[in-house]
């Protein structure tokens, strides 16, 4: 079929336009810190957040984990383990955030992201990325 000739073009541009979502995301957790602490303390899981940790030391660290893993989907460098990153990073601040009353939209929003998220990791980044460069270096040197 015609539109398989851009599968591996559209693979790419799902991961570009993909990772935008956590790089601008995570760059927000530091640019936005005071009103993001501001939504952790209006959750109905904010004693479950504390008996974690400090809110601010957490979204900092997700913040770093967000941009990292954006950056690392972005080029396709790592991406299953970027993508595991980021799920394990995104269902928790899904839970604490968006499970509230009048978050349904977020909610939905955040459960698709983890969608592709799992997807990345079943199936990696695709044709053009680090990841497949990596590999085809790896191969020819088996072969020499």
């Amino acid at each position: 079929m015609v539109l398989s000739a851009y599968k591996n073009s559209s693979d790419l541009v799902f991961r570009v336009m993909f990772s935008l979502i956590f790089i601008v995301g995570g760059l927000g957790h530091f640019g936005q810190h005071e009103h993001m602490l501001g939504r952790i303390q209006a959750s109905p899981w904010l004693d479950l957040v504390l008996s974690i940790g400090s809110p601010s030391l957490l979204l900092k660290l997700s913040g770093v984990a967000l941009i990292i893993g954006g950056l690392s989907l972005l080029s396709g460098l790592y991406t299953r383990l970027s993508a595991l990153v980021l799920f394990l990073t995104l269902t928790p601040i899904t839970f604490v955030i968006h499970i509230a009353p009048d978050h349904t939209g977020p909610l939905l929003k955040n459960i698709a992201i983890l969608g592709g998220l799992i997807h990345f990791f079943f199936n990696g980044a695709g044709h053009y990325s680090l990841d497949r460069h990596i590999d085809n270096i790896n191969r020819r040197r088996i072969k020499v």
